[in-house]
């Protein structure tokens, strides 16, 4: 048996693979509860990838066809309302866990020096996350996904010169109809999973590479020799970890970060299947209810809204009357997400250790993008809407601005040797 384990890991190393990037990866040993959204994030990334995979399978990707398939899955199919319900209430969660990913990584400084490849390979992670949503929540072909989809493809018009060609290059039509639905089919399942794959290896591969951080923002791998020539870590790491690195404060992933993992998805999936089972639609939230009526060219919903993970990005379009500029400011609210590891010039990395503008801007920041996502789901009619997007917009911008006039000179607490509780 020894000999035919022997002759297949010469030849597949899978024992070492799993030894280095999982039973004897470093982690720091000061972890909390922020850094489960990183395994919840890949949890509901299978959950997805499962799901849908079962639906395709009573899925007919046709203008005549799509709506009434989707309610035939949901009435006929054994156990096919709780895939889509899964499917829908997994896409909400998903978003929800990599937002919170992404805060930790603002308050403890994630993004800094030597992560910042890590940072951006995440951000591209969100931004094919964000497209493949987009794509799926045409598919029901409901009145909701066909005016939001309307909508949104819609602004592609506003670019100069050649908007409104690459608007019917997206749509494959000049208005949303069954070449764009098959389209989106396409991407939705084939085309966008693979990039999201490929992404999501290559952020891990970063990650392991420089090591994760940690809450104090200090180095837990140091080069090799720091701590003195007989040093030796107080785990067993895997060989390429200890060659090259002294590890200080660090545990092994298995059983220590495995252990807070599992006991995190515990709780996670308590809430989650709450939700699956008591209010999947999320009180109109998760699934609204105009996507249970048949998509309707000549019939306009009283107001169209994209479902609540759009919400704070579409709120940020009504700011301005001009569409262009709307779409341009669009996406800068991105563009400045990726530039953020040049932004922030401090040479401390967690909130814990940094000044108090530096918290208030930070907690200013979450409260404009929570405020953005409420205004963007509501009636645009009451009187104060539009004063407050513009608020919670200049907001967000200036999280950025004020960031890097700061963040040069600002007074920063001594960091602690090693890694506190």
């Amino acid at each position: 048996m020894m000999a035919v384990k022997e002759w297949f890991e010469t030849r597949l190393p899978v024992i070492n693979f799993w030894r280095k990037h999982f039973s004897q990866y470093p982690v720091p040993g000061n972890i909390n509860f922020w850094y489960l959204f990183g395994s919840l994030a890949l949890l509901v990334l299978v959950n997805q990838a499962v799901t849908g995979i079962w639906l395709t399978m009573s899925y007919v990707p046709t203008q005549d066809s799509a709506f009434a398939s989707v309610e035939m899955m949901m009435r006929d199919v054994d156990y096919g309302w709780l895939l889509r319900y899964m499917h829908t209430t997994g896409a909400s969660a998903l978003f929800i866990v990599i937002y919170l990913h992404m805060y930790r990584g603002i308050i403890y400084g994630s993004y800094q020096q030597p992560r910042e490849l890590v940072w951006i390979l995440g951000m591209l992670t969100l931004s094919v996350v964000m497209a493949e949503a987009f794509m799926g929540y045409l598919l029901p072909w409901g009145q909701m996904s066909y005016w939001g989809a309307q909508v949104i493809t819609s602004l592609f018009g506003a670019i100069p010169v050649v908007g409104d060609e690459l608007m019917t290059w997206i749509r494959g039509d000049y208005i949303v109809s069954g070449v764009t639905l098959g389209r989106f089919f396409a991407l939705h399942v084939i085309a966008l999973p693979l990039m999201l794959l490929f992404l999501i290896v290559l952020h891990v591969t970063a990650l392991h590479t420089v090591g994760s951080n940690n809450p104090d923002g200090t180095e837990t791998k140091l080069p090799k020799g720091t701590m003195g020539k007989g040093y030796k870590p107080q785990f067993d790491f895997h060989d390429d970890y200890t060659r090259k690195y002294d590890l200080i404060n660090s545990v092994p992933f298995y059983p220590y970060g495995c252990v807070k993992d599992l006991f995190g998805i515990s709780i996670f999936l308590l809430f989650f299947c709450y939700i699956l089972f008591f209010s999947p639609d999320g009180g109109g939230y998760f699934l609204e209810s105009a996507n249970f009526e048949a998509a309707d060219p000549m019939t306009t919903p009283e107001s169209i809204a994209p479902v609540w993970y759009f919400t704070p990005f579409y709120a940020m379009l009504q700011a301005i009357p001009n569409k262009l500029l709307g779409v341009v400011m669009l996406g800068m609210s991105v563009c400045l997400l990726f530039l953020l590891p040049w932004i922030d010039r401090c040479k401390v990395r967690s909130i814990r250790y940094r000044s108090k503008i530096h918290m208030f801007n930070i907690a200013q920041f979450a409260v404009c993008f929570i405020g953005l996502g409420a205004m963007g789901a509501m009636s645009a009619d009451f009187s104060f809407h539009t004063g407050l997007v513009r608020v919670f917009t200049l907001g967000y911008f200036m999280f950025f601005v004020l960031l890097f006039f700061y963040s040069k000179r600002e007074r920063t607490k001594p960091l602690p040797e090693g890694v506190t509780g």
